[in-house]
């Protein structure tokens, strides 16, 4: 399992069904909800400020989650994924939301219910994202509305594709080991 590490008292807490792979670091002020996984070379630094993560969430390789020192804090909701090499900052994101590869959420920004966002985009501090939306670019901007069955549907099946993901990796054995 990763790094787990306490900053200024405030320990990590992770609820039941938790994955994080062996390079993932969680620190400070974070709470995570159950069934979620943290990849590897995954950051989520909650020295600073707060770091709220709901059930079924999958953080992927090489994202970065970090905040503000008193300004800013990260609240993640149900079902959401965070693709690979995401940055998110002091940014919250509702419920069964798709963050692309490479996108970057900023400061006081939220990412409404049902949205996605699109790989590589940059959504600027305070963007407010309508639910149900598709956002891409940089700056990201409006491209349309997303079908929210289809929508579910994809992201949902993320995160069950996540928590199968993640069994593979529970028990394993060092080579060598017995």
């Amino acid at each position: 399992m990763g790094l787990i590490k306490t900053v200024r008292g405030f320990t990590p807490q992770l609820g039941e069904n938790c994955f994080l792979a062996d390079t993932a670091v969680v620190l400070g002020d974070v709470v995570m909800g159950n069934d979620c996984s943290v990849w590897f070379n995954t950051v989520v630094r909650g020295d600073v400020n707060s770091i709220r993560i709901g059930n079924r969430v999958n953080i992927q390789d090489g994202a970065v989650l970090h905040t503000l020192y008193q300004k800013s804090v990260i609240d993640i909701a149900d079902n959401v994924s965070i693709g690979h090499n995401v940055c998110v900052h002091g940014a919250k994101i509702e419920q069964n939301c798709l963050i692309g590869i490479n996108s970057v959420i900023l400061d006081h920004s939220v990412i409404g219910e049902g949205s996605i966002i699109g790989a590589g985009s940059v959504v600027l501090q305070g963007t407010k994202v309508e639910p149900g939306s598709l956002y891409a670019g940089t700056p990201a901007k409006r491209i349309k509305d997303v079908d929210p069955e289809q929508a579910k549907e994809m992201i949902e099946k993320i995160a069950k594709n996540y928590l199968f993901y993640a069994s593979w990796f529970k028990d394993e054995q060092e080579p060598g080991q017995d």
